[in-house]
């Protein structure tokens, strides 16, 4: 007789086991009808799934998170079986879901197009019609791999055949459509309401470009009509400031396959990229950081000692020379304690803060690289700080602060902050995580900060504390990490003689702020539309003539700028002006400095934005002045802002 203890602390007690649904529809028939699934002693279970002993439940519905997460996994399954209907020489591989969505990865040739796209959302929809039930059965292995052999599934074959020994199999019956998942998955298709099929890509089989290429159809749901036609107005405003795009037309930097993962920077995308750098460098420098530079490549003995190369696998580049195998480094940590432990470290020398702009390489599969974002060849903002115990609370606090007011400058003022504890893989004894762990919680704590428990999210050799900022159309960046460990310093020799002489290990804190540099000016680009503060733009101001009567006056306007530190150009071509003006707004040039003959004689310029607002006429001191206080203050607004 199960027991079964409700969120609201009912209970109600049952003769023989029950369905998660028809305990809901002892609750209540909206309920009932609105039932998803079942939260079961904290595990998400289908609504089918039997009851048979005491136990706490909650009724999940569209309205929770949860509930949208299985609709779209769900949705994905319609995929497969509108797919097979559609086109049944089709081969069904894997649908996931994703942030905000879910897609299907399918092996068809030929390769699907948009109106492929089209015809199986149609066809979706007429499946949601039919409002049949989605029927679970638990299988074992061999049932599993003889069910999609007899279908000529050869991809679900290879998944049934890798699923662990002990692991449950479920088999998903959509009518006629089998499919195979963990699930749990709605209990009928009229749950299935408000979708969208958004585009098609490739994507190689387990992600390796070694492996066939599939048709990727990516698909999003949501639970009201308002919520999905607000996230395609944030899809097309996010297509607007894809920074490929955008780095592309602005003349910043491109990306080719002979170089996959790689950006080649143009001189504008550089420029942006030295400010960035630049300003970095001298929040280092305030905060007594010594800056270092490390190999790029190292033995690959270090990296068996640090743990990476167990870590990082395939995912490391190596190189040889004279019968010794060497990494390129993917990470900079070893390198710095190889700095930190040069000479002999007295209590008194800790915190030891060392910093690089360090470039690593990692060979993230090709089905992953997205631009800048997702990269094989970036540069960390990497710094580590070598400390005490006692020391350590004060250093974590304090790269807390620096975070924020780095954030800041950049305009990303509503930041979530994770805290990420002990993954399985791991180095280091728990009495060591203990402390990690419980210092970070403790420094959070005290600083008031709000924040979220990531469990078994932490890096391999310690726990994080990660920051996630959202930019102006809502998405979410994960950027910046302080991590602190107890393991690596040990497993690589760092010591410090303390106060009574004797040999101590100290305690790493890693730390990245902006992540990675070629990231990070990703997120830049698509957060501010290309439309960077004065301080950050690659290009200034632009000098245009109207005619070549102003030639000299432009020019001699570009050299005094230019010898005061700002960034400006003249574009001093036979065009007419209307044309110059809209060449400079498309590169997203903050400043166009107009001059003509009424200008030349009258020893002033016209001004006008990016944006098209005309700033009247003024003598160029004035306009310096105005540009030097906006560059100072590190404004993210424009001057007329």
């Amino acid at each position: 007789m199960p027991k079964i203890m409700l969120p609201d602390g009912t209970e109600k007690n049952f003769a023989k086991p029950v369905t998660i649904l028809e305990v809901a529809k002892t609750i209540g028939p909206r309920l009932a009808d609105a039932a998803i699934a079942g939260r079961l002693n904290g595990k998400l279970v289908d609504a089918c799934v039997e009851v048979s002993s005491d136990s706490e439940l909650t009724i999940i519905t569209s309205k929770d998170m949860e509930g949208l997460e299985i609709i779209r996994h769900s949705f994905a399954h319609l995929i497969g079986h509108a797919v097979k209907q559609l086109y049944p020489s089709a081969k069904m591989v894997i649908g996931p879901t994703i942030e905000n969505g879910f897609y299907y990865d399918i092996a068809h040739e030929p390769p699907f197009a948009n109106n492929d796209l089209e015809k199986i959302e149609k066809h979706i929809a007429k499946l949601i019609k039919k409002k049949y039930d989605v029927v679970r059965e638990v299988v074992t292995r061999e049932k599993a791999v003889a069910t999609f052999k007899d279908r000529d599934e050869p991809y679900k074959v290879m998944i049934a055949e890798e699923i662990p020994d002990g692991e449950e199999i479920a088999l998903y019956h959509h009518e006629e459509y089998i499919d195979m998942c963990r699930g749990p998955h709605v209990p009928n298709t009229k749950h299935l309401t408000v979708f969208k099929l958004t585009k098609l890509a490739g994507a190689y089989w387990k992600g390796d470009s070694k492996n066939e290429m599939l048709q990727r159809i990516y698909g999003t749901a949501w639970e009201t009509k308002k919520d999905l036609t607000a996230y395609i107005k944030r899809l097309e405003e996010a297509e607007k400031r894809d920074h490929r795009k955008l780095g592309k037309q602005m003349d910043l930097f491109h990306l080719q396959e002979e170089a996959a993962g790689m950006a080649f920077w143009h001189q504008r995308g550089w420029v942006l990229y030295q400010e960035l750098e630049t300003y970095m460098r001298n929040k280092l420098t305030q905060q007594g950081y010594m800056e270092v530079h490390t190999p790029h490549i190292i033995d690959r003995s270090l990296w068996e000692k640090s743990g990476h190369w167990d870590k990082f696998g395939d995912m490391i580049y190596t190189t040889s020379s004279e019968n010794k195998e060497n990494a390129i480094k993917p990470m900079n940590c070893p390198g710095h304690i190889q700095i930190y432990n040069q000479g002999l470290k007295s209590y008194r020398d800790l915190p030891f803060k060392i910093a690089e702009f360090g470039i690593v390489h990692r060979n993230e599969p090709s089905g992953t690289l997205h631009g800048l974002m997702r990269a094989r060849k970036f540069v960390q903002d990497d710094a580590h700080v070598f400390c005490t115990e006692g020391q350590l609370k004060e250093e974590v606090s304090k790269l807390i602060e620096l975070t924020f007011e780095i954030y800041k400058d950049f305009g990303f003022n509503e930041i979530k902050i994770t805290l990420s504890t002990r993954p399985e893989a791991r180095v280091g004894a728990d009495d060591l995580w203990d402390k990690a762990e419980s210092a970070l919680e403790d420094v959070l704590k005290q600083k008031s900060l709000d924040f979220q428990f990531q469990p078994g999210e932490g890096a391999f050799y310690g726990p994080k504390i990660e920051f996630v900022l959202t930019d102006c159309i809502g998405r979410e960046w994960q950027c910046g990490t302080i991590q602190v460990d107890f393991s690596m310093p040990d497993l690589l020799g760092a010591t410090y003689v303390d106060t009574h002489g004797e040999k101590k290990v100290p305690v790493m804190i890693h730390r990245a702020i902006l992540g990675s540099l070629e990231r990070f000016i990703g997120i830049l680009i698509e957060h501010f539309g290309g439309d960077f503060p004065l301080w950050l733009a690659p290009v200034q101001a632009v000098v245009l003539n109207i005619t070549d009567k102003q030639t000299e006056y432009a020019e001699n306007i570009q050299n005094l700028m230019q010898s005061k530190g700002f960034r400006v150009i003249s574009d001093l071509r036979n065009e007419k002006i209307g044309f110059k003006i809209r060449e400079h707004t498309i590169m997203r040039v903050p400043f166009l400095i107009v001059v003509g003959n009424r200008e030349m004689e009258s020893n002033v310029v016209s001004v006008r934005t990016r944006s098209g607002k005309d700033m009247g006429s003024m003598p160029l001191d004035n306009l310096m002045e105005k540009f030097s206080t906006t560059i100072t203050d590190r404004s993210v607004f424009n001057m007329e802002d």
